[in-house]
C-alpha cells in the first residue's frame, strides 16, 4: 500500500505542476475551479492515511478509497494492476 500512496502522490504532484503550467501560459482561467482543490483533496487523505495507525477502524476504508482514487491514472505506465479495488 505504501507504494500505492507514493503512486498517488506523485501522480497528484505531476498534475498540480501540469495545472500550474496551464495557468502561467493561459490564465487562471483556463483552469476549472474544481479540479485543484480536489487534488489537495486527495493529497490530505494520502497524507491521513501515512499517519494513520493501521489499528484505527478508518485504515481500511482510506484504503479502499486511495485504490478507487488511483483508478483515475490507471493508464499511467507506473500503475499496477494489483492496486485495483
Amino acid at each position: 500500500m505504501d507504494d500505492l500512496v507514493r503512486f498517488l502522490r506523485d501522480r497528484n504532484m505531476a498534475d498540480n505542476h501540469t495545472y500550474a503550467e496551464v495557468a502561467h501560459r493561459f490564465g487562471s482561467d483556463a483552469l476549472l475551479d474544481s479540479h485543484l482543490p480536489m487534488l489537495d483533496l486527495i493529497d490530505m487523505l494520502a497524507r491521513q492515511y501515512e499517519a494513520m495507525d493501521p489499528a484505527d477502524a478508518r485504515h481500511a476504508g482510506l484504503a479502499y478509497a486511495l485504490n478507487m482514487l488511483a483508478q483515475s491514472y490507471a493508464e499511467h505506465p507506473d500503475y499496477r494492476q494489483e492496486w485495483r479495488p
